[in-house]
């Protein structure tokens, strides 16, 4: 288990390298011009391309030891936050729209499990990157990384209470009481599969996730957000 998510970490951590190289690599040949909606176009699939590699590949996914095996860390969203960030929203909400197409013909759970996450996703990419858009600082940064957090959280347990963990028994079969079985292997706090999974698992797992996305989107964003400004 520790081996892999070494494996996982590194490899996430040398795609974001590989990233930031690009793009520095791009503009040291071709310096920003004036907007060119062609260009945009093509950088927004080359976000969401990236976006899609970290949300199909397994090996970019990490599990944690205290959550159910059925949630697994993946962080597709954050070129969806550079791109949010440089662009605006709506690059956002296209970038996770191209990773959410793309992992369709994948679906293992009727596409419901991919439309839910594109509705999270949009929810905390979509929250943040339009608070930076009306206050472009450090402050709206902050303020748009805790309110995003804290939105996506809140809509993430109440989806999983009211309609994910009711989905997945329906669609696989199984009881109450087979799923908290399942769920206790991972984490013996948590005592049944509602609000007690949300508290013991789902909230603590989008609590990391999210962190992580915030740090590693802080770092590689100003690392390129200068050579990104060109479609103002």
């Amino acid at each position: 288990m520790e081996q892999t998510t070494l494996i996982g970490v590194l490899s996430i951590a040398f795609c974001f390298l590989v990233l930031v190289t690009t793009f520095r690599l791009y503009f040291s040949f071709f310096p920003k011009k004036k907007y060119n909606p062609t260009k945009f176009i093509a950088r927004v699939a080359m976000f969401g391309a990236f976006s899609a590699i970290l949300y199909v590949v397994p090996i970019f996914t990490v599990n944690l030891p205290f959550i159910p095996s059925f949630l697994s860390l993946h962080f597709d969203e954050i070129p969806a936050f550079i791109a949010g960030f440089a662009y605006g929203p709506w690059c956002a909400f296209a970038v996770i729209g191209i990773k959410t197409i793309i992992k369709l013909p994948m679906t293992s759970t009727l596409c419901v499990g991919e439309l839910t996450d594109f509705l999270l996703s949009c929810v905390y990419a979509g929250t943040a990157t339009f608070i930076y858009k009306r206050k472009r600082n450090l402050k709206g940064v902050a303020i748009g990384f805790a309110a995003s957090t804290l939105l996506q959280v809140v809509v993430a347990m109440l989806l999983n209470v009211y309609a994910m963990i009711p989905f997945y028994m329906n669609l696989y079969g199984i009881n109450a009481e087979g799923l908290l079985a399942l769920m206790q292997l991972a984490n013996p706090a948590i005592k049944d599969v509602g609000w007690s999974y949300a508290f013991f698992a789902v909230l603590p797992f989008n609590l990391i996730k999210d962190a992580i996305v915030v740090a590693v989107t802080f770092v590689v964003y100003r690392s390129i957000h200068k050579m990104l400004r060109f479609e103002r």
